[in-house]
């Protein structure tokens, strides 16, 4: 190479470094040193855009995208602002309703969420400046298949006889018992201890040792959202419920002599003359607990396995007048109007239950079924007595009574 074509050469290379140099000088304003006033710029940018941005810092609860969510903990919380508004939707569009707190620093639904569903939170809030944010969030709730039930009675807010328990049947099957009578608790304002049995898998009944005192209240708490029943299968339930328990009624019922004796806080009110179950169908002794009352209500002999060559009910009464449920098998104490008024107190005649005397329609105030009736409440006691036949079993209706106390606390899990 020439000396002339070097020369050339390195002049054009320095051209374009110049060139280089001299757009990357004008890329970070005129001072070519780069010596700040450019970074000090865009720093003066940034601060001015965060005075524009809200404080406000917005919480929803489940968290965004979550599946299996609790229907009972979904809420919306926001520190350092106040809400404006709040929106949950479901996947459909359906509007949830809810509120928003006094102090406008929370939200919950108004009411449980449903399982199984999709829903979508909009939330906007405001600092004290007035800057709004914004935070949306969706979930979805947890699914039948992975959650269970207790069914309870007696209901909220109802009285009872003192013989009622708490009486929970779960819709799944439990194998941690532990843990789910671990969220359940029953107390009373007589102080009573009670105690909970398990019958089986899905049933649980809580008791004191003696009946319930007259006159006090009974509190039940599920505290179960959340607590593992079986192996991926989780309760959804936050309830307390309260009952009263009303005067001390107990009836003696005797299928020898055949009277019944109606007794208030040990004090014979009534005598009944009755008609227990015949030499060939004996009446269960023991301890029973009303359990269900009908003013009017079928028996179909059917449906307990009494039935004719032809496979139907040996009876089969459409109006059966006052009539009460002692057990799940079909004993019941009621009225009876097609029976003879002489068998009443001098013979037994019936298929397993107690009759008494009664007029069809259920409207005769002197019949003693109407009398019985009117004066009895779900979770009074009737202990029948020498009717030959065996003890009830205490899973056979609400009659746990038939275990003693040591029986009954051996059942429990905790």
């Amino acid at each position: 190479m020439t000396n002339s074509k070097r020369r050339r050469g390195l002049s054009v290379a320095s051209a374009l470094l110049g060139g280089v140099l001299v757009l990357s000088a004008c890329s970070g304003g005129d001072d070519a040193s780069g010596s700040g006033d450019g970074d000090t710029s865009q720093a003066k940018v940034d601060e001015a855009a965060a005075k524009k941005t809200s404080e406000a810092q917005i919480k929803i609860t489940p968290e965004d995208g979550k599946d299996n969510a609790s229907i009972n903990s979904a809420a919306v919380t926001v520190s350092k602002g106040t809400l404006t508004e709040v929106t949950m939707t479901t996947a459909e569009g359906a509007a949830v309703k809810g509120e928003i707190s006094a102090d406008k620093t929370s939200w919950k639904p108004s009411a449980q969420l449903e399982r199984s569903t999709t829903y979508k939170v909009a939330v906007t809030a405001k600092d004290a400046k007035g800057l709004e944010a914004h935070e949306n969030g969706s979930f979805t709730t947890v699914s039948p298949n992975n959650s269970f039930l207790g069914y309870f009675t007696p209901e909220d807010g109802s009285t009872v006889g003192v013989g009622m328990p708490v009486s929970i049947n779960f819709d799944k099957a439990i194998s941690n018992k532990a843990a789910v009578q671990k969220g359940i608790s029953v107390s009373t304002t007589s102080g009573q201890e009670v105690v909970c049995h398990w019958f089986n898998d899905t049933r649980m009944d809580c008791r004191p040792d003696e009946y319930w005192k007259a006159g006090s209240t009974v509190t039940l708490k599920m505290s179960l959202d959340g607590v593992e029943g079986s192996q991926g299968v989780y309760g959804v339930q936050e309830k307390t419920v309260t009952f009263k328990i009303g005067r001390n009624q107990v009836s003696y019922v005797d299928a020898k002599t055949k009277q019944m004796k109606v007794t208030q806080d040990g004090k014979t009110i009534k005598t009944i003359p009755i008609s227990a179950g015949s030499p060939d169908n004996k009446t269960y002794e023991g301890i029973m607990v009303m359990s269900e009352k009908f003013k009017e209500t079928r028996m179909n002999g059917a449906t307990v396995g009494f039935t004719d060559d032809d496979g139907k009910g040996e009876y089969d009464i459409k109006d059966v007048p006052h009539a009460i449920r002692l057990s799940s098998s079909g004993t019941f104490i009621h009225g009876n109007y097609w029976g003879a008024k002489s068998i009443f107190g001098s013979v037994n005649t019936s298929h397993g239950c107690v009759g008494l005397s009664d007029t069809k329609g259920a409207n005769d105030k002197g019949s003693a079924g109407y009398w019985f009736y009117n004066n009895s409440i779900v979770g009074d006691v009737v202990i029948v007595q020498n009717t030959g036949d065996k003890t009830i079993a205490p899973e056979n209706g609400l009659n746990g009574w038939n275990m003693d106390w040591a029986q009954w606390k051996a059942g429990s899990a905790v």
